[in-house]
């Protein structure tokens, strides 16, 4: 039995050595400050944010909030759709306050050398729970 045990705490440190720093993350490992509902309408209404969806494209097609880029389809081309201004603000969101989706799409920011990136926690479910527009994509 002590043979058996030895062998599978063997196999099983192998296996942790093996997966080692060969292995990305599924989700990066970035943190941007919040953004409010309130403060994203306000933002929106003196056309000062860009905004990344990172729900995926068939949630983006079903609604998003208005002039939302749809992150999934854009990541090649993300530079060409952001603003010049590397200060501008640019807000991630995904589903709701559990997604971490946006992270995605802050970290690409982020590595355009943008550095006003905001995430709205509240995500698509809160922006509607909320009672605020969306549109649909085409």
């Amino acid at each position: 039995m002590k043979k058996l045990l030895g062998l599978a705490v063997t196999l099983l440190l192998a296996a942790t050595v093996y997966a080692g720093d060969d292995v990305k993350p599924a989700v990066p490992n970035i943190t941007v400050p919040d953004i409010t509902i309130s403060e994203l309408k306000d933002a929106l209404a003196s056309g000062k944010v860009t905004l990344l969806d990172a729900n995926g494209t068939e949630s983006w097609q079903k609604g998003h909030i208005p002039g939302a880029i749809n992150f999934r389809t854009s990541e090649d081309k993300l530079a060409s759709l952001l603003p010049a201004d590397k200060s501008a603000l640019v807000v991630a969101y995904c589903g709701n306050p559990k997604c971490v989706a946006y992270k995605s799409a802050a970290k690409a920011a982020k590595d355009l050398g943008y550095t006003n990136i905001k995430h709205l926690p509240a995500g698509i479910q809160g922006w509607v729970k909320a009672g605020e527009p969306t549109e649909k994509g085409s």
